[in-house]
């Protein structure tokens, strides 16, 4: 089956800055600085800057700036860190890396965010800190947080890694603990081209731990001052994001666009089970992914309306269909089925609709247009059995 609209679609902004890109590679092989050269340098300063915070220590993944970031805020062996059922694997291997115990706590079935009063219960001594998701392209409350870190004298780490430049509450992804974890996988809002991610923190002894353990734990060269690693973001995919990022904001603000488009044109199916997720967040919201729902009371399940869609041309993605307490390799932490319901329920009814900057009206309309088509189409078929 021919795709007519993709779920992702990179040529889009890549067509439209060939030619920037092209020179800002060309300067890097020109120059030969490929390993923590000028464009890494310049790239940390204006990501931190536009994120609100301070520092920025380029990495090689999204997982690597958890594991070495929480490594970096002295999180390890005797700590435990909570953090939600329903994110991606990343998070849990960070805090596995880290050496810490991961306490899972689920989800709100409206946003799909952290739950924090489910966090507040999971609270022991041993809890070091809490990784607040930023799901989707919406932050977590960053006062809620910041109040349930006062209460719990527990540290905040973000994991921003769907959320560059999102807000809430007067702050930044990024800006609100003692540090954040971003990722810049080809696909997310601020993609390069290959993996790569950063660490961001206000904190000066946390930068210059996480300089050190990104580059083989090295103080000096040759002189190792801890256990690190090689986990350094590259000067090519730097000098890309470099490039890119003075139009993040735009492609943002067109996401944001995009989705109170789908909003609109999916309220009419809200009757048949189609459920959005929430919004709490306003304009701060940068959409990394639009999720619906396809709630109990819909006529089709989800494999259903995905394989439908999916026969039309139209992709779709499930974000994530086991919650990571259920994952195989993780049996031996003691999780079972029904330990967090919600995160359960949502991964069984969750669909992402194509999402990325430069989809158009027609496009949205087509999608939805399907979508209904297809309820309309099994709801015919029920009343006249």
């Amino acid at each position: 089956m021919t795709i007519r609209i993709p779920f992702v679609d990179l040529n889009l902004q890549h067509q439209s800055m060939k030619t920037q890109l092209q020179q800002a590679m060309q300067a890097v092989f020109e120059k030969g600085d490929f390993i923590l050269g000028q464009a890494l340098k310049d790239f940390e300063t204006a990501f931190a800057a536009e994120s609100g915070t301070k520092y920025g220590i380029g990495v090689a993944s999204g997982t690597d700036a958890i594991a070495l970031g929480l490594q970096a805020c002295n999180i390890g062996a005797g700590h435990e860190v909570i953090l939600p059922a329903n994110t991606f694997v990343a998070t849990l291997i960070g805090v596995l890396r880290a050496g810490a115990k991961p306490v899972f706590v689920d989800c709100d079935p409206k946003t799909a965010l952290i739950d924090l009063e489910a966090a507040a219960r999971a609270i022991t001594p041993h809890t070091k800190a809490i990784i607040p998701v930023h799901l989707y392209g919406q932050m977590v409350s960053p006062q809620q947080l910041l109040d349930f870190a006062d209460r719990y004298k527990v540290l905040i780490f973000e994991d921003a890694a769907q959320a560059h430049l999102a807000e809430r509450d007067g702050y930044r992804a990024g800006s609100v603990g003692i540090a954040a974890a971003f990722s810049f996988y080809p696909s997310k809002n601020l993609g390069a081209f290959g993996d790569g991610g950063i660490l961001l923190t206000k904190d000066a002894d946390v930068a210059q731990k996480m300089t050190r353990l990104r580059n083989y734990g090295a103080s000096s060269k040759y002189y190792h001052t801890e256990a690190g690693t090689n986990s350094r973001l590259d000067t090519m995919q730097a000098a890309v994001l470099l490039e890119k990022l003075p139009y993040l904001p735009n492609w943002n603000s067109d996401r944001l666009n995009i989705a109170q488009q789908y909003d609109a044109e999916l309220a009419p199916l809200n009757r048949l089970g189609i459920i959005p997720m929430q919004n709490q967040s306003g304009t701060g919201h940068v959409y990394h992914l639009y999720v619906i729902k396809i709630d109990d009371s819909c006529v089709l399940e989800r494999q259903q309306i995905q394989e439908q869609l999916a026969a039309v041309g139209i992709q779709t993605g499930i974000h994530y269909p086991i919650p990571c307490h259920l994952q195989p390799a993780f049996t031996d932490l003691g999780y079972q089925i029904g330990d967090f319901p919600q995160a359960e329920k949502q991964a069984k009814q969750i669909l992402s609709l194509p999402m990325y900057p430069g989809l158009s009206h027609s496009q949205v309309k087509e999608v939805v247009a399907a979508l209904a088509s297809i309820l309309s189409g099994e709801q015919q078929q029920l009343l006249c059995i």
